[in-house]
């Protein structure tokens, strides 16, 4: 069975429609080429409620293997993507964040003022990526390699037997 992705961009300029998506059209894109289904992305404002929402019916739909965010992880008073996700996780990642973050820095000391995270809830990981299209396909790549092996474990199958 193919890997399911949903992505959502957290951005209020994209949800007024000041700005186009092209951060999500990105990500679908790279996912559809490593063979991923992946569905067209949703947007919603820098809003701690419509994300945590989003993030809920997507894991309690049972439908997806990989719910990716993308934007609203910095210091802006706006930027609560990080403790929507919070709200549903069970378990952290540190390594996906760790790696993300210390790639991103190699290419912008921006970087380092990321607070994405990642985590697992249920049989679900989530990932919150940067909101810039190049930032959030270099993560994304970043951690590509290590999905098939997460996948396999949060399917319950036994990769390493």
């Amino acid at each position: 069975m193919p890997f399911r992705a949903a992505i959502l961009i957290c951005s209020d300029r994209v949800f007024s429609g000041e700005r186009p998506d092209s951060s999500g059209q990105a990500l679908m894109q790279r996912l559809h080429e490593l063979g991923w289904q992946a569905a067209q992305p949703d947007v919603c404002p820098d809003n701690l409620e419509a994300i945590t929402a989003w993030l809920k019916k997507h894991l309690e739909s049972k439908k997806y293997d990989l719910l990716l965010t993308s934007g609203g992880t910095g210091l802006a008073q706006r930027d609560v993507t990080p403790e929507a996700t919070l709200q549903v996780i069970e378990r952290r990642v540190p390594g996906l964040e760790e790696a993300m973050r210390a790639h991103s820095i190699s290419i912008t000391p921006h970087a380092m003022l990321s607070r994405a995270v990642a985590g697992v809830a249920g049989r679900t990981l989530i990932v919150n990526l940067p909101g810039s299209p190049q930032g959030g396909l270099d993560c994304l790549k970043v951690f590509e390699p290590a999905l098939p092996h997460a996948m396999a474990l949060l399917r319950g199958e036994k990769p390493d037997a």
